[in-house]
């Protein structure tokens, strides 16, 4: 629906115009009502809507993509609280304020609403637009910003510099700054409804068992088989718990609990609630299938009793028992069908040694110790025995992705990758090594909730929110390819090389400086270099443009490119804008990895083996060259390399002999193959 939007030339409702932009909504303009006038959307019905926030829910409710008013009811509601707010910051002494507590609320999120770009960013955008360019104090409000900025500079622009500076937007009443602080709730976090919970009352915990590097909240391990588990993999899951930063009251483990569950099994067995059985495990699987009692399970507790001595002493009688627990044989759960209790295992365990010689199952455990520690809430992949509430959710699969311990195990063992941190890895400090931030994982596992259903998900949706979190504030830098580099000669080049002080980031001044040598010899990539033809002019980025005068070549191969500089030309008219190096001995050795998927197959069937479905090329490193201020970056850090990617640093520079070590970041695109 075509729409007129007329307002006062001394007041043009800035957020009204940007965001119908934005939301690609018509608006012819019409600056022609009289001074003082509220702005009014007319439309040609003859209808119209009067004020700065109507019309704004208008535009919100007709935008072309779904994002703009929120995923659903509740964020539409968040987003129109974030557009009274918005007024605040056209209040000169509520101005800092203002930008102190949203600089705060910004500190792990990407927008103000939701996990997309709504309607309440582009209000608070609009009124941010003339003060907060000359701020330097607000660093996540400044990027949330230049990111806002930067995806749609030439609609806002355009914008800003036509109106910005004319401002008297509606002066509806905003909520005061205290009000705000202490009746807000985040309006980007998902509720869940537990069931049975009362408030400051709950006490969760996730269930897996220490045989893998996942994340815990309580955090106890269920480290009931000693065959899987070891001090390595609790180590490195407080680690993941770390790095994810959750925070725990206590570290628990099943363990601490075994001379109790022993006597828990020993007390069910003399009430005659468990028996001993001997039974092959193949005819249990048949019996229960049927619901056929076991031959054992009307024995005398002075015969369960003589054979539960066997298994406490590991003989070789023992080894043939379990302890059952007498429930149901015809339930229609099959798994509660009289389930297992104990059973024997002479591996030594990873706390407690060769001390004991049977040990209780996960399902047994766990109802047990939360009943001891105070639990009132499990959270855990679908499973049954439990009082205890079940909030269950699905595992969530990727593609081309293993996750079971097991195979991942086989790659570490064959020395297929460096070991559990590996970036092909599924891990958490695997993900997060290869330049994942947690933010981004964090929002992608919201986004798709705790849902039952099983999940295939791509990996490209993952590394999309986590560019749109590293983008706005990560330094660029600039590289060559060390092998495939030629030699440009300005003839008209400096005499002796300058250096001049850049920005590391144009649009984040948290990002700090960089000094770039400029000289008369400078190296192009060989890809750039084959792109050109003699009398084209290219534009050097950071520099000006260049006219190329002859390109010398020996055997089919380009060895020299030679230019002048034409630096009133304009880089508007040149069709190649290229990255460079100043030939000097100060560059910086790298080595750019990048990674493919360990399997070459999507998903694999229950039939499949995983080995036959390896991908035979998974790493590759690419020797390159970097700019000098290289050798400042830190390690963990994200930067951008101009024109080639984001990169992690796995390894700083230390000397020029040693190769600065950068993991290419996906960045949601589709990645090409390394076979």
């Amino acid at each position: 629906m075509e729409a007129k939007l007329a307002f006062s030339q001394d007041s043009p409702p800035i957020s009204s115009i940007c965001a119908a932009k934005v939301a690609g909504i018509p608006l012819s303009i019409d600056p022609s009502l009289a001074a003082g006038s509220v702005p009014t959307l007319q439309f040609g019905s003859g209808e119209s809507l009067h004020g700065v926030n109507p019309i704004l829910h208008f535009i919100a409710r007709g935008a072309s993509f779904s994002s703009f008013s929120g995923q659903n009811a509740i964020e539409f509601g968040h987003a129109v609280e974030w557009l009274e707010y918005a007024s605040i910051f056209l209040s000169g002494s509520e101005f800092e304020n203002a930008c102190s507590f949203v600089d705060g609320y910004l500190a792990f999120r990407t927008f103000l609403v939701g996990h997309g770009l709504t309607i309440a960013d582009i209000a608070v955008w609009s009124n941010l637009a003339e003060n907060l360019r000359k701020s330097k104090k607000y660093q996540n409000l400044v990027c949330w910003f230049n990111s806002i900025d930067t995806e749609y500079r030439d609609t806002l622009n355009e914008i800003v510099a036509a109106y910005v500076g004319k401002r008297g937007i509606g002066k509806s009443p905003a909520p005061s700054f205290k009000e705000k602080v202490h009746d807000s709730k985040d309006p980007s976090a998902p509720e869940v409804d537990l069931p049975g919970a009362k408030v400051g009352q709950v006490c969760g915990r996730f269930a897996p068992e220490p045989s893998g590097y996942q994340g815990r909240l309580i955090v106890r391990f269920d480290d009931t088989n000693p065959s899987k588990e070891s001090s390595e993999f609790v180590e490195n899951l407080l680690k993941d718990i770390e790095t994810l930063g959750i925070k725990y009251d206590a570290v628990m483990y099943a363990s601490d609990y075994f001379p109790k569950l022993m006597e828990m099994a020993e007390s069910l067995i003399k009430q005659g609630k468990a028996y001993i059985d001997d039974t092959p495990k193949e005819q249990v699987r048949k019996e229960r299938m049927y619901g056929i009692e076991s031959r054992c399970r009307n024995s005398t507790v002075e015969e369960n009793l003589s054979l539960r001595k066997e298994m406490v002493n590991g003989t070789e009688r023992g080894m043939q028992c379990c302890v059952r627990g007498k429930l149901d044989m015809q339930d229609p759960n099959k798994s509660l069908r009289d389930p297992v209790y104990y059973r024997c295992n002479t591996d030594p365990h990873h706390r407690v040694g060769s001390k004991y010689k049977v040990y209780p199952t996960y399902d047994f455990a766990c109802p047990f110790v939360d009943a001891l520690e105070g639990v009132t809430h499990a959270l855990c992949s679908n499973m049954g025995l439990r009082r205890v509430k079940i909030y269950e959710f699905s595992r969530l699969n990727m593609v081309y992705t293993l996750l079971s311990k097991r195979k991942l195990l086989w790659f570490v063992q064959n020395k297929k990758v460096e070991d559990w941190t590996d970036p092909r890895f599924p891990s958490v400090q695997g993900i997060v090594r290869r330049g994942l931030k947690v933010e981004a994982l964090i929002q992608f596992i919201l986004q798709q909730g705790a849902s039952k259903n099983l999940n295939l998900m791509e990996w490209d949706k993952l590394w999309t929110i986590n560019k749109k979190i590293i983008d706005p504030v990560c330094a660029r830098h600039t590289a060559v390819l060390k092998d495939q580099r030629v030699i440009f000669t300005l003839t008209n080049g400096p005499e002796k090389p300058f250096v001049r002080i850049l920005p590391r980031h144009k649009k984040c001044e948290a990002a700090r400086k960089k000094a770039t040598t400029f000289a008369n010899r400078i190296w192009l990539d060989y890809a750039d270099a084959s792109a050109i033809s003699k009398g084209e002019e290219v534009t050097l980025m950071d520099w000006g443009n260049a006219i190329i005068k002859e390109i010398k070549m020996e055997n089919g191969v380009i060895t020299e490119v030679v230019g002048e500089l034409h630096l009133e030309g304009s880089v508007k008219t040149t069709k190649l804008k290229t990255t460079w190096l100043a030939d000097i001995d100060e560059l910086v050795p790298l080595s750019l990895v990048e990674f493919d998927y360990l399997i070459s197959k999507k998903k694999l069937e229950d039939d499949e083996d995983f080995l036959d479905n390896l991908n035979p090329c998974t790493r590759r490193e690419i020797p390159a060259l970097g700019d000098a201020n290289m050798r400042n970056i830190k390690l963990g850090e994200v930067i951008q390399l101009e024109r080639k990617g984001y990169y992690r640093c796995d390894a700083p520079f230390i000397r020029s002999s040693k190769h600065v070590v950068l993991f290419a970041i996906p960045d949601g695109r589709q990645q090409a193959s390394l076979n």
